[in-house]
């Protein structure tokens, strides 16, 4: 009996996570089980907090070095489809330029990603807006030296 309910259980789990790679795709899917960049940072150069319509945050946090991000990280409470964003929008910062940067946005994320589900495209714009607002956040900071 013990056997069958194991084996019942990694077969639930196999049908879930291949329902979930065909609805949001390989590189979301990827992500979800191990997102990158996630964690906050002492001292970042840039740093910005948004709650989301959904009622998810996003924390982005940028270190710039030579007038490049140098180190990029990301915080959520929110579902897998933010923290994949979430993972993608820090990644997509890195080695930009400021003005490379203002062309990050939540429609890069999707692309970058492949899409997602319509339920759950928010969270792109929710990581690209903090992405931008963290910019800015920096760019005031630069202003005041």
């Amino acid at each position: 009996m013990r056997e069958d309910l194991k084996e019942a259980a990694m077969n639930l789990q196999e049908k879930i996570f291949d329902d979930t790679k065909n609805a949001f795709g390989v590189p979301a899917f990827e992500r979800w089980q191990k997102p990158l960049y996630r964690g906050g940072m002492d001292n970042p150069d840039g740093y910005a907090r948004i709650t989301g319509p959904c009622k998810d945050t996003m924390e982005i946090f940028l270190k710039f070095e030579n007038d490049r991000v140098k180190e990029a990280s990301f915080e959520t409470d929110g579902c897998g489809s933010s923290v994949v964003c979430g993972s993608f929008a820090a990644e997509m910062a890195l080695h930009k330029t400021p003005d490379e940067l203002l062309y990050v946005t939540g429609e890069d994320i999707l692309e970058r990603l492949g899409g997602l589900p319509e339920v759950e495209r928010h969270c792109a714009f929710l990581a690209g807006e903090t992405l931008q607002e963290a910019l800015n956040n920096y760019m005031i900071g630069q202003q005041r030296k």
